[in-house]
């Protein structure tokens, strides 16, 4: 199934996309107590998959796909991780950028660990959603990502079971800060430049998601998806989620041995190579982004106006 989340008529509701249109959970349902939001279909667990899997998408009434706006599938995660440099080529031309030695090995599996960090819940937007450009950076990238939902509640998984909490998966576009403006006559401190890498994170409106949630059960290898992402048009990354250092498995079990990973919770799971650190060929205010994933449609935004004004606290 392809779950989502839209606006019709100023009212917020949650259906399944189909090819005729969308399929209203809440009118489908009947009674008694149809589910409010994805949230609460993931919360309520399989019996309510399995419910909404039966329910008539053939000849029930939709509403024509033009006549809503699609929201982030769930536009207000519980918790949001997201890992950094899990593609070897990604890593390598970041590091490159930066100066210093890639240090992975032929088989990083066995010799490093994923490194997940958390993002605030206020930087998911939707599809279709201007990307606010923060007042506190000039240097905007992009990062096309494969993103995991979390159906049910799991902790310290081996990664033989970790798969069986994946509800399914949506495209993610880790937007990033490269750059911050209030660097500038700082005094030098230890960690200074992985936290304005981490700041660079969290801007509201940084991670789109969408177009909508697919199934776990829709997706035959997770672990070979083509996946692209086109800035104006223009292929600025192509790659296929088998060249994941850590597959989707190895990192929901880790995370589970970090923290309870619960129903709603997303894990975005690192970028491929060709982003604009690489190159210095930054997203400009007006451009168009397009994250295309095998089996999980495309997910389309522009980058809003770049600020007048940057943040300088030190200024003055």
């Amino acid at each position: 199934m392809k779950l989502v989340t839209y606006r019709c008529n100023e009212s917020t509701s949650c259906g399944i996309m189909t090819e005729r249109g969308i399929l209203d959970i809440l009118k489908a349902w009947g009674s008694p107590h149809p589910p409010g939001s994805l949230q609460e279909i993931l919360e309520r667990g399989g019996d309510c998959l399995d419910r909404l899997r039966s329910l008539d998408t053939e000849g029930a009434e939709v509403l024509p796909l033009e006549s809503v706006t699609l929201l982030a599938p769930l536009p207000r995660p519980g918790k949001l991780l997201a890992l950094a440099g899990n593609y070897a080529a990604h890593v390598k031309e970041a590091s490159q950028e930066r100066g210093f030695k890639v240090g992975l090995s032929d088989s990083p599996r066995q010799t490093t660990v994923p490194r997940p960090f958390l993002m605030p819940p206020t930087v998911v937007c939707g599809p279709g959603d201007t990307i606010p450009w923060p007042a506190y950076s000039q240097d905007i990238d992009y990062e096309l990502e494969l993103a995991v939902v979390i159906g049910r509640c799991i902790k310290c998984s081996d990664a033989d079971d970790a798969m069986d909490c994946v509800a399914g998966y949506t495209i993610a576009n880790d937007v990033s800060a490269r750059s911050v403006t209030f660097k500038e006559g700082r005094a030098q401190r230890p960690w200074d430049e992985f936290y304005d890498w981490l700041n660079g994170k969290w801007a509201d409106g940084f991670l789109p998601m969408g177009p909508y949630l697919v199934t776990a059960d829709e997706i035959t290898d997770v672990q070979n998806l083509e996946m692209t992402l086109k800035v104006n048009g223009q292929t600025r990354q192509s790659a296929n989620t088998s060249q994941m250092i850590y597959s989707v498995a190895e990192i929901v079990s880790f995370c589970s041995h970090l923290m309870t990973l619960e129903p709603g919770d997303i894990i975005s799971t690192g970028t491929p190579s060709g982003v604009g650190l690489a190159t210095g060929n930054y997203l400009k205010a007006g451009d168009t982004i397009e994250c295309t994933i095998e089996g999980l449609g495309t997910l389309t935004n522009n980058l809003g106006p770049r600020p007048e004004r940057f943040y300088e606290p030190l200024a003055g």
